[in-house]
């Protein structure tokens, strides 16, 4: 079996640390459940990594580099309405099928708020940074409206809030989302 480069085994510590921190939140996870996922040892990681912050912020950016792909490929060649239903879509299908994605969301919010009441704004900035690259991805294919956008991205934050929750696919909550974003049997209704 042929040795991973470093480049690859850094993509494996993102991958893994994406998966434990969507589970246990930057506070709860440890670097060494994340070498372990990933087979290494903790000195490796820190080879790969200068420390745990570090870490978490590249899970964190590969999380919106992520939802950002996904926005684009979903537009491409669309715009206005078509464009925001193709996002809908596609970012409803990327949080169902894997959820790792939507609970790495909701662990930088909370992260976030937490170091910023502790002072520390650097990771704040660069999730910040992130979210208005996702913010100017959805933007100008809804026809660089801020209207538009800004209440395109408050049907996310929405969706990300009722998933978190558990509400199942069918349930009312979803009833006033978009005709694709709703079930076969409730959008017959």
């Amino acid at each position: 079996m042929a040795r991973m480069s470093a480049e690859e085994r850094r993509e494996s510590v993102i991958r893994a640390a994406m998966h434990e921190f969507a589970r246990g939140g930057y506070y709860g996870t440890s670097t060494e459940a994340i070498a372990k996922r990933v087979g290494v040892s903790q000195p490796y990681l820190f080879r790969l990594f200068p420390n745990k912050q570090a870490i978490f912020l590249a899970a964190s950016e590969r999380c919106l580099r992520d939802t950002r792909e996904v926005f684009a490929a979903a537009v491409e060649g669309l715009s206005g309405e078509e464009a925001e239903r193709a996002m809908a879509d596609a970012y409803t299908r990327l949080i169902t099928e894997d959820p790792d994605k939507l609970q790495m969301q909701l662990q930088m919010y909370v992260t976030v708020a937490a170091a910023e009441a502790a002072g520390d704004h650097e990771l704040g900035e660069l999730v910040r940074q992130g979210w208005m690259e996702l913010w100017d991805t959805v933007h100008l294919p809804l026809g660089a409206d801020a209207r538009e956008t800004t209440t395109f991205m408050a049907y996310g934050m929405l969706i990300n809030t009722l998933a978190a929750m558990g509400f199942p696919p069918g349930h009312r909550v979803w009833e006033g989302f978009y005709p694709s974003a709703r079930t076969a049997d409730r959008s017959e209704k």
